[in-house]
Formats: structure tokens, sequence, C-alpha cells
């Protein structure tokens, strides 16, 4: 379905050629194009790409009554074959049958009230449902200096305090008791998380992400790393690839090591050429960065009794920021001071290499991103993720490298952290972009919501 020049919808592939073929597949797609009318392009799979058999038009004046269109349409196509032509001819008899009908933004009851109304429920026909009862820390880069923050008031006068992304991270990998799951475009062993000298962390101090990761795996915590394969990086060619991930140095640290370390491509799914998904699997690359770990169920008692410890609930990272080297900056941005100190060992700069590399004296490439740390059911959401990309991705040999965490009873199951008249809770929904090339367990309707 186009409204062009957008594509707004597509079909499963049908396999076998039927001469009648039959999709009965729903789509709701939010719209805001000036367009003339709504195509439907019929398409035959090849090889080389993709060859339309015939297109459908609907006017669009048709629609904004909002009543439904039902009916056999006579399917056309180009003549000479030209898609830009505005010359058409009927393909025989040929038809398609569809429905369509459309419905205005300013009939839902929540239309212009954004999300301040009580009873806003989410987005609907998502694969994951808006979650109450949760608490979000919302981080600005990977770290934030003393005295940076100005006085924020919030709710009953409170005073919003600084967050710190990299040291939230280290700490709750390091006291990590079951799992540890990532995601990364890049996760690079070589980095350091906690740098700042104002504020050192106990056994922080020059121990980089690798090393972390291997110690909690000794220690028994599963640790599970899903990371982009950048198929650009040859060994002994250019092993840091066009995009400089570091993937195949981050999979040979890990060998021979109890942290289970699997590169995924991007992968396209049925409904590409061997052509496309050649340049889905080359080109494009995975943006999800997650990190999820095991915490104790009471906030604040990492430093407790090993009974204050032993139940754990689940908490997640999730957004901008990846695990790699160019990624440690504050709000400060320095691109020369911090070169003899906290750059020094993580110097990043692709777009002037090498007349501004470190020995040159820079300047650095700085970072600013957002990042964020989600609690109570919402968390379990970006668990999901990952176990569907894991079992789809890692395959069957490593599905059994997943955790039971339904079945170990010291773990919390999804549920609300704060009340609802807490002013700290948090209304969140957990949205993705991806395909069954790359996820498993996809549902063929989403009329139902996903339970856990």
């Amino acid at each position: 379905m186009d409204l062009v020049p957008a594509r707004v919808g597509r079909t499963r592939v049908l396999k076998g050629e039927p001469s009648d073929p039959v999709w009965n597949e729903s789509f709701r797609i939010y719209c805001a194009h000036t367009v003339p009318d709504v195509q439907i392009s019929i398409k035959d799979d090849a090889i080389l790409g993709t060859a339309v058999v015939g297109r459908a038009k609907v006017p669009a004046a048709d629609l904004l009554s909002g009543a439904l269109v039902d009916g056999w349409y006579p399917l056309f196509r180009e003549k000479h074959g030209d898609e830009d032509s505005s010359e058409e001819q009927l393909l025989g008899d040929s038809q398609i049958r569809f429905s369509l009908q459309f419905s205005e933004a300013s009939r839902d009851p929540h239309w212009s009230s954004g999300i301040k109304s009580s009873r806003y429920l989410g987005v609907p026909y998502c694969y994951f449902p808006q979650r109450t009862g949760c608490k979000v820390t919302l981080y600005q880069d990977s770290h934030m200096p003393d005295g940076f923050l100005p006085r924020i008031y919030q709710t009953s006068n409170k005073v919003r305090q600084p967050t710190r992304c990299w040291e939230d991270v280290f700490e709750a990998i390091s006291n990590a008791r079951f799992l540890i799951y990532i995601t990364g475009w890049s996760v690079y062993t070589e980095i350091t998380l906690v740098r700042d000298p104002r504020r050192p962390i106990p056994g922080s101090e020059g121990v980089t992400l690798g090393e972390l990761l291997k110690k909690k795996a000794n220690e028994g915590v599963t640790v599970n790393l899903l990371v982009w394969d950048d198929r650009t990086s040859i060994e002994y060619v250019h092993p840091a690839g066009i995009m400089g991930t570091h993937d195949e140095d981050t999979e040979e640290y890990f060998q021979d090591s109890k942290v289970n370390c699997f590169l995924c491509p991007r992968n396209p799914d049925d409904g590409l050429s061997v052509v496309q998904g050649f340049t889905i699997g080359t080109m494009f690359t995975h943006h999800q960065k997650t990190i999820m770990v095991d915490v104790p169920a009471v906030p604040g008692r990492y430093q407790g009794s090993a009974s204050e410890q032993q139940q754990r609930r689940i908490v997640s990272f999730v957004g901008g920021i990846d695990l790699c080297d160019g990624r440690y900056d504050t709000q400060y941005h320095s691109l020369f001071r911090t070169l003899n100190g906290v750059h020094s060992n993580d110097f990043h700069q692709p777009n002037f290499s090498p007349a501004a590399d470190l020995k040159h004296g820079g300047p650095r490439e700085p970072w600013h991103d957002l990042h964020s740390r989600v609690e109570g059911p919402i968390a379990w959401d970006v668990l999901f993720n990952f176990e569907q990309r894991w079992r789809k991705q890692a395959g069957p040999t490593r599905e059994s490298l997943l955790l039971p965490l339904r079945d170990i009873p010291s773990i919390d199951p999804p549920s609300a952290i704060t009340a609802e008249d807490d002013p700290d809770t948090w209304h969140v929904q957990f949205f993705r972009s991806i395909d069954a090339g790359n996820c498993c367990c996809l549902p063929e309707s989403l009329d139902i919501p996903i339970h856990f």
C-alpha cells in the first residue's frame, strides 16, 4: 500500500505462485499525507528485484467521508513498464478486492490531549501495550559532572538530582546475580565506564567493560551479548570494519570465556529479493542499545545483607548510547582538555583521521545523546525483545543459554513498583522497529494485547 511516494504497508509474500492469491491481512496505518489516491500494488517476487504486476487506486475523496470502501478494483499498469508514466492500461480482467476505511484523528477521544489525560491507555495496536506503575531515570550523555545541573524543581518542591548513566550501568552490572543481557550496535571491551576521579567507585578503577563482563560470567552470572555483525570487517584486511565497531575484536576477546557473545547481521525478512537482502545485510545496522540486569528487589540495597539482596527484579537500560569507544562524554564536550586524561585511551575521531588523531593533538569527536533506566513491568518488555531476538538470531542451539527467569522464585515477576498516586510513577510504552528477519514469535494479529 502506497501513499505515493511513501510505502505505508506491505503484506507477506505468498509462496507457490497461486493463481488466485488471498492475503487476508489487516493494517492500521497512521497517515498525514497530501495525496490524490491510495495505491495498492501487486508485485511478483524475483531474485534481482520485484516486478509490479499491476496496481489499483482508490481516490482519496472516496475515503474522506469515513464510509467503508469495499469492493473489487481493476488492476492497471503503466505503459512500456514505466512506473513514472501517466499513461495507464487495464490489465485484462484482473481485479483485486480490499476494504479501506478512513477515520479522522479528531474522532479519537484523546486527540489534542496528548498523554496528560489520566485515561490515556497508550498508542493502540502496538506490540507492547502501555505499562503502569513504572519508574524512569533519564540520562543526558554518559556522565554528568558535579555542579553542572541547575536547580530544577519537580513535584512537591523536590529538586531534580544529577544522573550519571555509565556509573549506574557499572553498579548494575557489578551487582548482577543472575543475568546481564546486552544488545548493541557496538560493544567495545576496552572502554572503562567510571572515569571521574572526583567520584571513585570501589572496584572500578581501571576496570574495562570486557574485564567486568568476564568477571561476572566467572561468578556464575549468565552474560549474553547480541552485537551487530559488520560484514565489512574482514580479518587481516579491515578488522575494524567501515563503521569501526570492533565487532571482530569483541568476538575474539570473549572466545574461550563464559561470556556468550553472538555477532548478528541485520538479516532481511522473506519479503525481499536476494539483491535487496544483500544490501540490508551489509549496509543496514542494528541500533538497539539495551542492557538488562537483575537488581535487588528493594531499591538501594546494593550494599545490604545477603538476605536483603536475595529477592531480585529486572531493570533495563535503553536509549541512544552504545557501550563503545567515543561515547564517554560530559555536557562540556571537551575537544582537547581531556586528551591526556579520561580520553587518553579512548580517542575517537572518524571524520578527520589521521590528520586529527591523538598523535596530532585532536580534536576528539564530542558525543551527545540520551539514555534511560526503566523499572517495573516495562523493564520486562525490553527483556522480552532481547529473548525474541536471541531465539531468532542466535538460533535454537543457543536458546538454552537464556535463563528461564519466570521459573526462578527469587526473581520477581513483572509487577508495578510505584503506586498510582506516587508523583514519581510513570506510564511507559516500549516501541521498536523490527521484522521477522531479526525477531521470532511476531503475532499474526495485534488485536489481542500481549501478555507475559
